[in-house]
């Protein structure tokens, strides 16, 4: 058996191509050297592994058993190399981070950049779900740290701030003077689409929140999935968006977005990085967790990129 083992490589890679010269070139061997060991573990065997046809060759009866066989077999061997290159890859360090779609574009990025020029060999992966949803990947140490909005209950974790938001209701100027000309004198509440981001997402909860508080309940509401779509759809004319007002600042600043006028503001929230207590001195989170002396340094040097 042990003289057949090159030959069972062949015979493989020739059943899996189906055609001798593509063997010959992906095992780099001549086609005549194909063509010896096949006619060899054919005559080894008693039997036609192979007939051929005008696209190349065809495994025959025999070489379809044969061929399930030894395909199961090089599957196993290519199983066990993964495992030995995937164990060997262990000694990366590795940094997972958990987040939402709307933080991770407007606040990790920026900050991550100078992550990645000070810690190199460091292998970074990126998760985006709800931050109630990153808690429970932390609980489980799936991740070792998330960008959250400060949730009410944060026992057994430490919270880093790292940056104050608000939320605010956005739209283009035409869309509201539409708003006008079609229901004069009736509230906005009553006929415009309000777009928001999902019932799980933080911002959409504090919306939610101050509204009951002044019962405002829009009538309209059509549910976005990330903050990206609501700016645009907002820009585009489809209804009032609720946005974070931070990420919108440049749409305001040029005229593309204005603010809808309310008879209440929308409390501040506050943006930081959370790891287990138990995790909080490991060497990888030492950038996102700084003593207090280069905590205003690392404020200073990641700003937020609009």
């Amino acid at each position: 058996m042990q003289e057949n083992l090159s030959l069972y490589h062949i015979f493989y890679v020739t059943g899996k191509t189906g055609s001798i010269s593509r063997a010959a070139k992906e095992l780099y061997i001549s086609q005549p050297a194909v063509s010896r060991a096949v006619q060899k573990l054919e005559h080894n065997l008693n039997t036609l592994l192979f007939k051929r046809n005008s696209r190349g060759v065809a495994l025959t009866s025999d070489g379809k058993i044969l061929f399930e066989k030894i395909q199961a077999a090089f599957e196993l061997v290519d199983e066990g190399e993964r495992a030995i290159l995937h164990n060997g890859s262990r000694n990366v360090p590795q940094l997972r981070i958990g987040t939402s779609t709307t933080l991770c574009r407007y606040v990790l990025l920026p900050r991550l950049k100078p992550y990645i020029l000070s810690h190199p060999q460091v292998r970074i992966s990126i998760s985006c779900q709800s931050t109630y949803q990153t808690l429970e990947l932390l609980d489980e140490e799936k991740i070792d740290i998330g960008l959250i909005g400060r949730p009410h209950n944060l026992q057994g974790y430490y919270f880093r701030p790292v940056m104050t938001v608000s939320d605010t209701f956005v739209s283009t100027r035409q869309y509201l003077k539409n708003l006008q000309e079609l229901y004069p004198g009736e509230p906005l509440f009553h006929n415009a689409v309000f777009m928001m981001l999902d019932e799980e997402n933080i911002s959409r909860q504090t919306i939610n929140a101050r509204m009951r508080e002044h019962h405002m309940e829009p009538a309209h509401i059509l549910e976005v999935s990330t903050m990206d779509l609501l700016i645009q759809f907002a820009e585009t004319g489809l209804g009032i968006a609720g946005v974070v007002r931070q990420f919108v600042e440049p749409e305001l600043k040029n005229g593309i977005l204005c603010q809808i006028p309310l008879d209440f503001d929308f409390p501040d929230r506050e943006i930081g990085f959370v790891c287990r207590k138990k995790d909080r001195g490991l060497p990888l989170l030492q950038y996102f967790f700084p003593d207090i002396k280069k905590d205003r340094k690392l404020l200073v040097s990641c700003p937020l990129m609009y």
